[in-house]
């Protein structure tokens, strides 16, 4: 699904570069659950842009899906992340003043889909993730674990192929960090790609495959060899 060959990334500002990520070669196929961790700064969120193609790369190759991203447009670019992927933030990243149905339904507007199609959908997810009592809500009278659910749920309407998660449990207690990752497995566990960067070696322990990195280089990769108890 991914691949990735000697790509580099360098930010410039007044005259100083700095390289977040250095010469990263790094494949991951369908329907696996691949964690992305290392110290903060050392290029993970930087890296997990470009695979969600919210941002550019300044050298190397990178395909999706057999597509040279270098050579698609901003707006194939825009369909892509619209039809394709799925993103989970730390900070949940909802829409305040919207209700929990409707912050899920949100990706369905920009696709254009139809009202009575978008309710019925949206009534899916939410008996999927468990928030059919809270439709409701707004996100400031949900608990953090509840608000990540319905970012989950807002990220897979869609059926994405891929979803991409930074931080997921970051702002998480461990009982509702555990009921995050067991839905991020559970997705896996029906086909869709997982990407996810962690601080947390527990939350890894879901993936398939823990990639390591350091000073914007990959220095280790390794299986993952036990499921998580």
């Amino acid at each position: 699904m991914i691949r990735i060959h000697n790509l580099s990334k360098v930010y410039r500002a007044q005259g100083v570069e700095t390289r977040a990520l250095n010469e990263i070669n790094l494949r991951v196929h369908k329907g696996e659950f691949v964690s992305i961790m290392g110290p903060s700064g050392c290029g993970k969120t930087t890296l997990l842009n470009i695979l969600g193609l919210l941002d550019d790369y300044d050298e190397g190759l990178f395909v999706y899906r057999d597509q040279d991203v270098h050579q698609l447009s901003e707006k194939q670019k825009l369909q892509i992340r619209k039809e394709q992927i799925g993103f989970v933030f730390q900070n949940f990243n909802l829409i305040d003043d919207l209700t929990v149905a409707e912050n899920i339904a949100l990706p369905l507007h920009y696709l254009g889909v139809s009202s009575a199609e978008r309710q019925e959908k949206v009534m899916q997810i939410l008996d999927r993730i468990s928030m059919g009592h809270r439709r409701d809500f707004f996100p400031n009278q949900l608990s953090g674990g509840q608000q990540q659910r319905v970012a989950v749920g807002r990220a897979i309407i869609t059926d994405p192929a891929l979803i991409l998660a930074d931080e997921p449990t970051g702002n998480l207690d461990s009982a509702q960090g555990k009921e995050i990752m067991e839905m991020l497995s559970g997705l896996n566990d029906k086909g869709t790609t997982v990407v996810m960067v962690t601080h947390s070696s527990h939350d890894a322990s879901y993936s398939q495959r823990i990639v390591r990195l350091l000073d914007g280089s990959i220095v280790s990769e390794k299986k993952v060899l036990h499921a998580p108890f």
